[in-house]
């Protein structure tokens, strides 16, 4: 069968057999066990692989329910997509998960938007229903693909980090939403519902119009707010497949793509609670929420000096000469860390984007071995949105080994800094800076934080003292001036500063791991 003949399929309905649907129903089936021992450390790596495992058999179902399992050049396509699947396995490093994970959902909208593209031009004997579905799967599909690529380029940081304002902002992007839902309605009547130069000059338009408002909507996002528009994504990447599969009357592509939306819209709305946000807020670019809904402020007396303080900045940006110096530091601050070390009975550590970008994760699984050989009690505080993706810190830690019931959430160890005596943040910002109980407007006001200022005593090994990626400064940092006594501040590579304490309290080497 040629290229052309499989083309010509895509669009048709698939044969009534109910040995596809029972075998769809069985790989449905795995992909959802499969998800569920991705929720279990001990299981995760089985489940990754079922899904993948049952995504392939999707891929052979497929094939054969319509009838193109003779078509070479698919097989050679798919060659080649498996080849840039390796490179990316074998070059992709940690550190640059987030960015890929923003492109994989990128491709996925992409996919869907050709599947959509195809069915409408096929075809000239489409249902109402398949050509408005048609039209819905190439709105949301470019959407999502140019929306992902934005992602992807800010977290590369080929793109500006910061929330970008257009002028007209909100016009346009009611606009290109008008265009892109309209259109795929108009793919119902005449002259566009056939294949022809209307409908040709229609779906470039429409396609222009959603990558238009994929853009708009990522462009405006930054700060914390990244990851759960990471989130989002994926969750439009499943809805998208999902529209495709109705499409092209495929059962399967329906069920999986709407797993994967499904599961992608709920970790976005667990993760707006965790963090007081509201959804529309942020697409929106209203990235603050009313006083009454933050956190509890300090009091008057307990407010460090706004004035004196600065924040840690992306290490793109500043350069080892630029690294300000604490104008009150301890006299010895590498003796004063070794008697909190030594003398703390409780720990928490923090990690934070700084500790991906410095690659310092196996330093803080030195620093664990060595308190927990001590006969420390030691936590990891995770906050929901510390990295650039859901479940940064957890992929990063579990890499060196980190057991997971260590591993514990916001919510459940917030209370605990006060009576900790010692808090290590390793590469963390905006996710313990009070500001965001005091700060209106900003970026991260409302979003709950760590609770880091309330700890007997803070180690804190960040770049430098300059905001975050959300750009508000950190009161804390203004602490280790006032109360050296209390915070101490190790500017520099994490990875570097973290192993000179540990070499002096006399831990064992890390392994490295690149």
């Amino acid at each position: 069968m040629t290229m052309n003949n499989a083309l010509t399929l895509v669009g048709a309905p698939a044969p009534n057999s109910l040995l596809y649907y029972a075998v769809s129903a069985v790989l449905v089936i795995l992909v959802l066990v499969g998800l569920n021992m991705l929720s279990r450390v001990q299981t995760a790596v089985r489940g990754n692989l079922l899904g993948a495992l049952a995504m392939a058999l999707a891929i052979v179902a497929t094939l054969w329910n319509f009838g193109i399992l003779s078509a070479v050049e698919l097989y050679a396509a798919m060659l080649v997509g498996s080849l840039f699947g390796v490179i990316i396995w074998r070059k992709t490093q940690m550190i640059r998960m987030p960015q890929t994970v923003a492109l994989l959902n990128g491709l996925g909208g992409l996919a869907s938007m050709l599947a959509g593209a195809l069915a409408l031009t096929g075809h000239a004997d489409n249902n109402a229903f398949a050509q408005f579905t048609a039209g819905l799967a190439v709105a949301i599909g470019g959407a999502t693909f140019f929306g992902s690529l934005i992602a992807a380029g800010k977290l590369h940081q080929i793109l500006n980090q910061r929330p970008k304002v257009l002028p007209a902002h909100f016009v346009w992007v009611g606009l290109s939403l008008v265009v892109s839902l309209g259109a795929a309605l108009a793919y119902v009547f005449p002259p566009f519902g056939s294949p022809g130069g209307a409908q040709t000059v229609l779906l470039i338009v429409q396609i222009v119009a959603a990558n238009l408002f994929g853009y708009l909507l990522a462009v405006r996002v930054g700060g914390a707010d990244m990851p759960i528009t990471i989130s989002l994504l994926n969750s439009l990447s499943g809805v998208a497949g999902a529209i495709a599969g109705l499409a092209i009357s495929d059962l399967l592509l329906v069920a999986i793509g709407a797993i994967v939306g499904a599961s992608g819209l709920l970790l976005t709305q667990i993760m707006c609670r965790a963090m007081n946000r509201h959804l529309m807020d942020i697409l929106l670019g209203k990235t603050s929420v009313s006083a009454a809904a933050a956190m509890p402020t300090e009091t008057e007396s307990e407010k460090p000096d706004d004035s004196a303080c600065a924040g840690e900045a992306d290490t793109s940006e500043t350069t080892p000469g630029d690294r300000p110096t604490l104008a009150a530091p301890v006299a010895d601050p590498e003796t004063t860390f070794a008697d909190w070390v030594e003398n703390a009975q409780r720990v928490i550590l923090v990690p934070g984007y700084g500790m991906a970008l410095s690659q310092a994760q196996a330093q803080v699984k030195r620093l664990l071995d060595y308190l927990e050989k001590a006969g420390k009690t030691v936590d990891f505080a995770i906050h929901p949105v510390a990295g650039r993706m859901p479940g940064h810190m957890n992929v990063l830690l579990a890499e060196v080994d980190v057991d997971y019931e260590k591993l514990r959430e916001m919510k459940d160890i917030n209370d605990d800094f006060a009576s900790a005596d010692l808090t290590v943040v390793i590469g963390a910002n905006d996710v313990m800076n009070p500001a965001a109980n005091t700060a209106e407007g900003t970026p991260i006001y409302g979003m709950p934080v760590l609770n880091v200022g309330d700890c007997a005593h803070v180690a804190i090994f960040n770049f430098d003292l300059k905001p975050g990626y959300a750009g508000v400064e950190n009161p804390l940092y203004a602490r280790a001036e006032t109360e050296p006594e209390r915070v101490l501040i190790f500017p520099g590579d994490a990875k570097e500063t973290l192993a000179a304490r540990l070499d002096t309290i006399g831990a064992p080497p890390a392994i490295e791991l690149y």
